[in-house]
């Protein structure tokens, strides 16, 4: 669980202070950001369904893995993007993706046994990264570090007079 609200923390800190820059970049685009941060974690829905299921469902190789990827991702901000009117789908693409890419590049900093990452640009290319092992996605202190970042822009921007989380 620390992972996922570290998430949330990193995608708020980084859209609420974007929201100095544009004044457009409100509370409700913020929470868009916060769930753009989670959609990697959609193939944690292994647990209830598995990979093979959907494959034979679908007549085609399918893993859940491939979402917690570049490409896997993008798809899924795609897809949310048709969720919403068209008049809103450039500001709420950019922030699903800026959440995606902030939950992308925070866990191919997780320290890993074998010193390398997961292939975070596939379908660009397999290759694994090195990682620099800053972390583990258990460890609490990841969670008190992003909360306390979450925490000092949200007061920032209110000291500021801006108030892009609460407009």
């Amino acid at each position: 669980m620390p992972d996922l609200l570290s998430h949330a923390f990193i995608a708020f800190t980084l859209c609420t202070l974007l929201g100095l820059r544009y004044p457009w970049l409100t509370h409700q685009y913020v929470t868009v950001g916060m769930a753009g941060a989670f959609i990697p974690d959609i193939t944690k829905i292994y647990l209830l369904v598995d990979s093979a299921t959907v494959g034979n469902l679908l007549g085609v190789p399918f893993d859940w893995s491939a979402v917690h990827t570049l490409g896997g991702s993008t798809v899924a901000v795609l897809i949310g993007v048709t969720l919403v009117p068209s008049d809103e789908r450039r500001r709420v693409a950019g922030l699903l993706a800026l959440g995606a890419a902030s939950h992308l590049v925070a866990d191919a900093l997780l320290l890993k046994a074998s010193g390398h990452s997961y292939p975070v640009l596939w379908p660009l290319t397999g290759y694994y990264p090195p990682t620099p092992g800053v972390y583990h996605s258990t460890d609490p202190w990841m969670s008190v570090v992003t909360g306390g970042l979450a925490l000092g822009s949200w007061l920032l921007v209110r000291r500021v007079g801006v108030d892009a989380v609460s407009s």
